[in-house]
């Protein structure tokens, strides 16, 4: 592992847009979604005194819509917001169920949503595309996963290409394919010109950071530390954002953990310049949920100013988390965790327990009265591959 520690200042202004407000609009509009019920939060507590800290959190999100994923969240309140633009409507007068009559439900049979994808934020908008009796057209870069794909296409009514094009090479061609044949772009990165639709998928992401922060408080425990994930920053930056605003003045220490194969956010941190830098070629990793070259650029800024740390593993960290979480401490609850839902444990548990990693916990400011939250972004999206590391 290689680690970057950043200094935050005191007091900075609270992202706009990613505060309670925004989190009760997704929340009610979650909540209205057939089988919504909120995730788990599990308390590895043998872990947490092996470990020496006072709580290690997991918010546990491989059973969301039984999506074995997160992106769920993001897509359906993303489309729900792009859906009342196209038909005039007021988000903040409207449910879901307004979208289940037969009339309009005709209208929307006749969109088509297209995206990029890795391979869960494909099958959110999948399964958003179902409940909305909508259409989508979902791209895969090269090297994509058959069974990643397979999955997309039994969450909902997807057409799904694998291309012969890298990720941020893949979203370009989905933008390409919008203009073209009229299709609605809904991706989960933003561009100049190319804002408001990922700023909505981010929003729809603070319905799992509400609920963590409920789950937390109703134990009595705030956090300390948030280990977080990231391929191009979206979850992360908006979960990031969140917990500024709502702890305000006594803010958890953010540390974000990336593939070093395709550490965009950890490479922007290095330079030191404040531009967010890209990841060149095609890089491989364990970890497809993570392998994206450039930072989103509305999450950019705010990874920039309140992250207090940039962690760059190697796959053998996810590998390593992957098999604590299926194989826990006694009595501690498993948790099937994949590739990219994983590297944050294995990133933690490291640092607590390796002597090698001492300067970076005291760096990180890592002791007996720390609080930790992470977040199990997937379950075992690719099952062949997950056996081959667990087993």
């Amino acid at each position: 592992m290689e680690f970057i520690q950043n200094t935050v200042k005191e007091n900075q202004e609270s992202p706009e847009n990613l505060g309670d407000e925004a989190a009760a609009q997704a929340v009610k509009f979650h909540r209205g979604i057939p089988g919504y019920q909120e995730t788990q939060l599990i308390s590895l507590e043998q872990l947490s005194r092996l470990l020496e800290v006072k709580g290690i959190f997991v918010k546990d999100e491989s059973t969301r819509f039984g999506l074995n994923a997160f992106k769920g969240l993001g897509g359906t309140y993303a489309m729900f917001r792009m859906l009342c633009t196209h038909l005039g409507w007021n988000p903040e007068e409207r449910e879901f169920e307004d979208f289940q009559k037969e009339e309009v439900r005709q209208q929307l049979s006749q969109i088509t949503f297209i995206t990029a994808t890795d391979g869960n934020h494909g099958k959110g908008v999948a399964f958003a595309a179902k409940l909305f009796a909508c259409k989508a057209h979902v791209l895969m870069p090269k090297g994509s996963s058959l069974q990643r794909a397979r999955a997309i296409r039994e969450a909902g009514p997807a057409v799904v290409e694998i291309t012969e094009k890298n990720y941020d090479e893949t979203v370009e061609l989905a933008w390409e394919m919008s203009r073209r044949q009229g299709w609605l772009l809904i991706q989960d990165t933003a561009w100049e010109g190319y804002e408001e639709v990922p700023r909505w998928i981010i929003q729809g992401y603070l319905t799992m950071a509400w609920e963590a922060v409920c789950q937390l408080e109703g134990r009595g425990m705030e956090p300390t530390h948030v280990f977080l994930q990231a391929g191009v920053g979206a979850m992360a930056g908006g979960v990031t954002g969140y917990l500024m605003n709502h702890y305000r003045k006594r803010r958890p220490a953010v540390i974000i953990a990336e593939p070093e194969a395709a550490a965009c956010i950890f490479l922007s941190a290095r330079a030191g310049d404040g531009r967010a830098h890209s990841v060149e070629g095609e890089p491989q990793t364990i970890m497809a949920g993570l392998n994206c070259g450039t930072p989103c650029r509305i999450t950019w800024p705010i990874l920039r100013d309140f992250a207090s740390g940039y962690l760059s593993c190697s796959d053998s960290v996810a590998a390593y988390g992957m098999r604590r979480y299926r194989t826990p401490e006694q009595r501690d609850a498993p948790v099937i965790s994949g590739e990219s839902g994983a590297v944050t444990l294995g990133a933690a548990a490291l640092l607590l327990q390796e002597k090698a990693f001492s300067h970076w916990k005291e760096q990180m400011g890592l002791g007996k009265d720390s609080v930790i939250l992470l977040i199990n972004t997937e379950g075992d999206t690719d099952p062949e591959s997950y056996r081959a590391i667990v087993t």
